[in-house]
């Protein structure tokens, strides 16, 4: 089953279509939205500390889940760059 999207722009129109195995399921939106959401504190906490391993590490969190399709190696992923702040701490 192909799901499409056709956006118009007067003459000129754009067409998406994916198939619906390759959309993001629920536990995929969720689960990137929590990693999504501890980075961003993981952010704002490197940057008021002036520590690069917080802040990098919550740039990856807030991005990866854009391009992992899995939804066990999001959580492997983000589960990882959650606990590199804590062995490394600079």
């Amino acid at each position: 089953m192909e799901i499409g999207l056709m956006i118009n722009f007067g003459a000129m129109s754009l067409q998406f279509k994916t198939k619906e195995s390759e959309m993001f399921s629920g536990s995929q939106i969720l689960w990137g939205f929590l990693f999504g959401s501890v980075g961003l504190g993981f952010f704002i906490y490197g940057k008021k500390q002036s520590m690069i391993v917080p802040i990098l590490c919550g740039l990856g969190l807030m991005i990866y889940p854009y391009f992992v399709a899995s939804t066990i190696a999001l959580i492997l992923i983000g589960c990882v760059l959650i606990a590199i702040p804590y062995f490394f701490r600079y």
